[in-house]
């Protein structure tokens, strides 16, 4: 069996100039090399090949009613039968119908079929059909049946997202879709020791016929240690296909959940700790628990003026510029008094630090 060009181009066979023109378009701007990653270029050209080769046989009106007649066979190898008889004629018509579902054109039966001496098929080349389409909307010369006139990208082709004319053309340029982004919410934990998240993504992408469908993927996410609010992480051109659009990146926005204990700032971690006046005068131990899970612990043995801080080193956050190293701990001592003294805790309290106040 021949190729079908109808099916490739996904159009009837009573297709129009438009419809085919239209069939074109869609699929063009799917499976044009430029416009697929490395990794599938390969299978991108071959697809965008057969494409123009079907629009280049359809809407070409000898070349179609000859396909429609004879397949891709009779068409490519010039062996057309003699057309002596209307009688031969109609037969060969009938005998390829069950290759292909002929397409008749209006008073083809008053018409015989170009024979081999007339007709050698001259296949067009797939850029210039590309540039003949799209480049006569962007207001660059156009024209309709292969003349010279029409601009080339065989020597251009596609760069960083435009067209750039090989003879010196306009070019048209590519719209890309504007950024998605979506909130990463993380842990502080996350972001001190650093882990590997899984998103999931769906989004609309056109398959091998130029039909649309939505397909999940999962995104590996990698937090580094140290990362701050803000950080962004794009995955270029994941966002949903349109025809004549690029892609958008699909960008994620670490956002720092709210931590019962501890807060970021910048690349150092607070801490707001509460003790007793008790506590402030005679010392204390506070112990805590790290975002990395140790134990750390803390000695008073000054006493606790108002506001207090205390500074422990290389405890804080890592610094993600500079590997090895960290921020500092700041523990911010708040001294609570009590609501209340009884007359003897007050005198008791002026015999111990009477003569020390």
């Amino acid at each position: 069996m021949g190729v079908d060009y109808y099916n490739i181009l996904k159009v009837n066979h009573n297709a129009t100039d438009d419809d085919l023109k239209k069939a074109y378009k869609r699929l063009a701007m799917i499976w044009h090399p430029d416009k697929n990653p490395t990794a599938r270029r390969d299978e991108a050209e071959a697809k965008f090949k057969r494409i123009s080769e079907a629009y280049d046989v359809l809407s070409d009106p000898q070349k179609r009613q000859i396909y429609d007649l004879y397949g891709e066979e009779g068409l490519k190898s010039g062996k057309i039968p003699n057309n002596s008889s209307s009688s031969s004629y109609e037969a060969s018509s009938s005998s390829s119908s069950s290759r292909h579902p002929p397409h008749f054109y209006h008073q083809h039966r008053q018409q015989h079929p170009p024979n081999a001496s007339s007709f050698r098929f001259n296949p067009r080349d797939a850029e210039d059909i590309y540039a003949e389409i799209f480049g006569s909307e962007g207001g660059g010369g156009g024209g309709g049946g292969g003349g010279g006139g029409h601009r080339t990208f065989r020597d251009g082709s596609f760069r960083n997202g435009h067209f750039n004319a090989g003879n010196g053309g306009h070019g048209s340029e590519l719209r890309k879709a504007p950024a998605v982004e979506n909130p990463l919410p993380c842990s502080l934990e996350d972001l001190c020791k650093g882990v590997k998240k899984k998103m999931r993504l769906s989004r609309h992408v056109y398959d091998a016929s130029g039909k649309m469908r939505v397909v999940e993927e999962i995104l590996p996410i990698e937090i580094k240690p140290g990362w701050k609010r803000g950080t962004k992480l794009t995955f270029p051109k994941k966002g949903n296909e349109e025809p004549g659009i690029i892609p958008a990146d699909i960008i994620f926005v670490v956002e720092e959940k709210p931590h019962p204990v501890y807060k970021r700032d910048g690349n150092d971690l607070l801490v707001n700790q509460e003790i007793t006046l008790l506590e402030a005068l005679t010392g204390k131990t506070i112990d805590l628990t790290t975002l990395d899970g140790r134990t750390l612990m803390i000695p008073i043995t000054d006493i606790v003026n108002p506001d207090h801080e205390i500074v422990v080193p290389n405890e804080g956050m890592p610094i993600s510029k500079e590997p090895g190293k960290k921020g500092n701990l700041r523990l911010k001592l708040n001294v609570r008094y009590p609501s209340k003294l009884t007359a003897e805790q007050k005198s008791e309290l002026k015999r111990v630090l009477g003569g020390v106040l």
